[in-house]
């Protein structure tokens, strides 16, 4: 009896003890390996009512939200069930330091999966935000592959909430990203994917069933009492402040999300800490993140609706709607109003604005390097290329080698690819980015940038007309491996002396994806230190399919023995071991 006593007066001593060694020793007391298995395959779904097959991973699109904390492991074991496909999963957003060959993008980083075979990717979330995993094989992300990735912090963070709830935002296809593929790269006709069917809020709309060709013959095929596709809803306490984490991974759209009647509050944007600023309605552009805060706190007797809308294109799809359901009205019911109009498609002052608006937060600022060893600046151009029809940078088109950069480089395959960079600039004075250009001079590569290792890159982002009159589409370009600085945005064409007087050096924000306007220019920074291989491009399916992306090479020579788990296609052949 007394020895039990004194076992138990020991108790908070040694609970004590235990959190200050964890306080000591935060990683490694607290971390965790996070184990999911899943299983990747086409089922038959009706997202928006109109039945086709979609990419489901444990028979679910969207597929699960890893939900982790800063510093975890996460292990992802994919089984690729798929009959006749292979396989490749994307971890947008987390850096991938130390494990470069786990970023997920098919013929920069690895191999794909192939039919039947078990892949696993293992990484560490190293900092906390909202994060999304996605396919990058093909064009498989808008079939439905993809999710979400919400790491929580170790420490408080500036804002506070009552509950948090997550919505992904997509546009949909009835064709297939095969039937899309096979138009995009043919010659004669070549043959655009066209605006989407519907939008999908959390993987659920609505499409007009009486639109097609047969709707009493097509019952089967589209069916509006179908439960795949019951509207989206939010069910909210009346006076609770809600956590909305929103992300948008449209293949082509750029959005405008809206809840009737609430304003949102910003606080985070692809991971970081935003200074808070309110708007009615949040653009975004595919690959982006964002948290917003919104209090219920408009007449809890009715319920309310949430869009979205397609902006920067003129606007041909119908809005996704949802329902921003007060508790304890039934969330089935109705809001009894319209739902709100959309901002107009084409106001690109009012994206700008946004945009413009996104600073670092006050007590969360990293500052920038104040100057950059090299500029890189990217003309985002259309051209046609031997008849074909191509998206490129400083008119060059890039093409994915059959051997993944990461293995080449590191294995000296000089002829695993083309060993002549793209260009760094383009012609500044003679090139008229408000005409459609003559662009005799365009080509096909799939050279890579050489970035020296721990140096300061400067990545300016110019975009022009299309090869269509007074036209300029808005690009969201996505960077694997790092967050960048947004120095800030311009209209028309980038002054090299004069506009990087005008960048933001004080509380830039960092992000992973940031938009390129139309007719305009975008300015980042980044710091080449993690070592590996790293995309970037338009996060637009069509155009990244289509040649609009380039490659950067940074400190290959330190990384170590490279997992053979990785390798087995183009000059890798008889390397791979599962």
């Amino acid at each position: 009896m007394v020895e039990l006593t004194l076992s138990l007066r020991m108790v908070p001593t040694l609970l004590v003890l235990y959190f200050l060694l964890c306080l000591a020793y935060l990683s490694s007391c607290e971390a965790r390996i996070r184990h999911y298995k899943w299983e990747v395959k086409y089922e038959y779904r009706s997202p928006d009512c109109f039945k086709k097959l979609v990419i489901t991973i444990n028979g679910r699109s969207p597929g699960p939200t890893i939900q982790a904390e800063e510093g975890d492991t996460i292990v992802v074991e994919l089984k690729n069930s798929f009959l006749t496909e292979n396989l490749a999963i994307h971890w947008h957003g987390i850096r991938q330091i130390g494990t470069p060959w786990f970023d997920g993008t098919e013929g920069v980083t690895q191999c794909p999966i192939l039919p039947g075979d078990t892949f696993k990717y293992q990484f560490v979330v190293d900092r906390p935000g909202t994060y999304l995993y996605h396919a990058h094989y093909g064009m498989q992300r808008e079939a439905g592959l993809y999710g979400m990735i919400k790491v929580s912090p170790r420490n408080p963070e500036p804002f506070t909430y009552d509950y948090e709830r997550s919505i992904i935002l997509n546009d949909w296809f009835h064709k297939s990203t095969h039937e899309q593929a096979t138009g995009l790269s043919s010659k004669d006709p070549f043959v655009w994917v066209g605006e989407p069917q519907s939008l999908l809020i959390q993987g659920r709309g609505r499409f007009n069933c009486s639109k097609l060709a047969t709707p009493s013959l097509d019952a089967g095929v589209c069916n509006t009492s179908n439960p795949d596709c019951s509207p989206y809803t939010q069910t909210v306490v009346p006076g609770k402040t809600y956590r909305l984490r929103v992300a948008s991974l449209t293949a082509l759209s750029a959005l405008s999300f809206q809840i009737e009647g609430h304003n949102m509050t910003v606080v985070e944007a692809d991971g970081h800490y935003v200074e808070p600023f309110q708007v009615q309605n949040l653009f975004l552009y595919s690959g982006e993140t964002y948290s917003v805060l919104v209090k219920a706190d408009r007449d809890p007797s009715r319920n309310y609706w949430i869009t979205s809308n397609v902006v920067g294109r003129n606007r041909t799809t119908p809005p996704g709607l949802g329902v921003f359901n007060y508790y304890p009205n039934h969330p089935r019911r109705p809001p009894p109003s319209t739902p709100p109009s959309p901002p107009a498609w084409d106001d690109g002052e009012l994206r700008l604005a946004q945009s413009l608006a996104i600073k670092a937060h006050s007590g969360h600022i990293i500052k920038p390097p104040s100057s950059s060893d090299r500029v890189i600046v990217l003309l985002n151009t259309q051209n046609k290329i031997d008849g074909y029809v191509r998206w490129s940078v400083n008119n060059v088109s890039f093409t994915l080698p059959h051997t993944p950069y990461l293995v080449a480089l590191k294995q000296n395959m000089t002829d695993a690819f083309d060993q002549t960079p793209p260009p760094d600039s383009y012609d500044f004075l003679g090139y008229d980015i408000f005409n459609v250009a003559n662009n005799t001079n365009a080509t096909t590569s799939n050279g890579v940038y050489r970035l020296k290792f721990n140096t300061t890159v400067d990545i300016i982002l110019q975009n022009a007309n299309t090869m269509n009159k007074n036209n300029s589409e808005t690009h969201p370009w996505h960077l694997h491996g790092h967050d960048f600085w947004v120095l800030g945005y311009g209209k028309g064409k980038f002054d090299i002396n004069n506009d990087p007087k005008k960048y933001n050096l004080v509380n830039p924000i960092m992000k992973n994806t940031v938009p390129v306007h139309s007719y305009g220019w975008t300015a980042l920074r980044f710091r080449t230190d993690n070592p590996g291989v790293w995309a970037f491009h338009c996060h637009i399916e069509a155009h990244f399919s289509m040649g609009m992306g380039v490659v950067f090479e940074e400190g290959i020579e330190r990384l170590g023995k490279l997992p053979s788990s990785i390798m087995g296609c183009g000059k890798t052949k008889g390397f791979h071991q599962p």
